[in-house]
């Protein structure tokens, strides 16, 4: 017996020193980063240099006025959209990053913290790296005592993405950049700073964005920062949950609402204010101000807020496809619309629809919000395109988000885009951090007026006229 409990003794402390040796070794997010940012630095000056004068695309006077849909001027490295395919993140599909991201042990979901070194580098992590972050973020995610003093005081009825907004801005007290920027620092310098503050503040939003939650609706009662769980199961936790079920289901969250390229409102607006040298504080609040429109983020609550509205008008669950098919038809003859379907640039099924409703047939089958929303995706891309008037008669990720969540008990959907937010923050700085890196200048499109329009276009007709 003693001889065995010597063996195990034995092996544990080989282990423990193994983990050590390999911490020692392995290559740090950061120190990938500086690796990867000269090589970068290169391919785009290549880019430049030989194609810089060739032409990306037209623009239309649709386009000017059509909010600049299909117009080719950004560039963000970390996920591409394409319109049949969806979502790319660095050359990934949804389906490839479940497959081939870290996952906590037994788990079948993705790791945020795997799919941010993934946005960083272009590279999968191995489970030691994605365990450093998950420690490195466990480790940077204290919010001082007096920034939640603040955030409790605000009052119950502002809005929780109103809260979010205003205590980034309070964090933004602790901005590396700003004081770095403010002391003279070197421009090839600026993605160091602008590094350490996405990492601080990637770590302290499950911390801001639960308080938030439990102020509101749960009496100011907190739960604080584990430093046992990854960052998805902290969060969980931290918002009153304790379900691994809902832990893996955040997982999933948080990965597939991370990003969506760049020129969304919350992506261009980060980017944009970014532009201008705000630190990652103020630029990510503003994207947060985006995200918070009905025609973004908010849109997730409204898709829940309709089912509602369908079940009671339909008279209950389940429902018949005959009755729900009426339904859908009747909703279009009085000129509104079926939230949570059609995309501005994608013209399929969106994939993070597709990868929420494989969890749900897996997880919670039986559950009939869930079912009404299978019905639902039988059902209202053939009426939608009977009108002849839907580019994209398919669902998006809004579509399944909101049943999902309230099957867990989180039915406070006046929060869902908060919860959007924490994990757009992925996307967003990862994209600011090489912004500053590859020293993407002020963005300053060129606009125009009606009149300008007009004068311009009577001159090329009687171009046209006189040949």
């Amino acid at each position: 017996m003693a001889l065995r409990a010597s063996i195990r003794t034995a092996s544990a402390a080989a282990r423990r020193a193994a983990i050590a040796s390999q911490a020692r070794t392995m290559v740090t997010l950061k120190e990938r980063m500086a690796q990867l940012i000269p090589i970068k630095q290169a391919e785009i000056k290549d880019v430049k240099t030989k194609h810089g004068e060739k032409v990306l695309g037209n623009v239309t006077v649709s386009m000017a006025y059509g909010g600049m849909r299909g117009i080719k001027g950004l560039v963000t490295e970390t996920s591409l959209l394409d319109s049949n395919e969806g979502i790319r993140f660095r050359g990934l599909t949804i389906p490839e990053c479940q497959e081939k991201l870290p996952k906590v042990k037994g788990g079948m979901e993705p790791l945020p913290e795997g799919l941010f070194w993934l946005l960083m580098t272009g590279e999968i992590p191995t489970d030691a790296q994605v365990k450093s972050i998950s420690h490195e973020w466990n480790e940077r995610g204290s919010v001082s005592k007096h920034t939640l003093e603040v955030i409790d005081a605000f009052p119950k009825s502002l809005h929780p993405m109103s809260q979010l907004v205003a205590s980034v801005a309070l964090l933004q007290e602790e901005s590396l950049f700003a004081k770095a920027y403010a002391d003279g620092v070197h421009k090839s310098q600026y993605w160091d700073t602008t590094y350490e503050d996405s990492m601080n503040l990637i770590a302290k939003l499950p911390t801001v964005a639960a308080r938030i939650y439990r102020n509101v609706y749960h009496g100011g009662k907190h739960i604080h920062l584990s430093k046992k769980h990854d960052w998805s199961a902290n969060f969980a936790t931290m918002l009153g949950s304790n379900n691994p079920a809902f832990h893996e289901l955040m997982r999933l969250y948080l990965t597939i609402h991370s990003d969506h390229e760049g020129g969304n409102v919350s992506a261009h607006a980060t980017h944009l204010v970014g532009s201008a040298l705000s630190d990652p504080y103020l630029s990510y609040a503003a994207g947060m101000t985006g995200l918070a429109g009905p025609l973004h983020g908010l849109a997730n609550q409204e898709v829940l807020r309709w089912l509602k509205d369908v079940i009671m008008e339909v008279g209950g669950l389940p429902v018949s496809k005959e009755k729900l098919n009426d339904y859908i038809r009747d909703t279009l003859k009085k000129g509104r619309v079926v939230p949570g379907y059609g995309h501005a640039v994608l013209r399929k099924t969106d994939p993070r629809f597709t990868c929420q409703k494989e969890f749900a047939l897996k997880h919670l089958p039986n559950d009939l919000h869930v079912q009404l929303v299978h019905q639902l995706h039988d059902i209202v891309p053939g009426i939608l395109a009977e009108t002849g008037k839907v580019q994209n008669p398919w669902p998006n990720v809004d579509a399944h988000s909101g049943v999902l969540l309230q099957h867990y008990g989180f039915t406070e959907d006046n929060y869902y885009t908060v919860l959007f937010g924490v994990s757009r923050a992925l996307g967003v700085l990862s994209s600011l951090v090489w912004d500053r890196a590859l020293g993407f200048p002020l963005e300053r499109p060129k606009s125009l007026t009606t009149g300008w329009i007009k004068d311009y276009c009577e001159k090329l007709d009687k171009a046209a006229a006189a040949k």
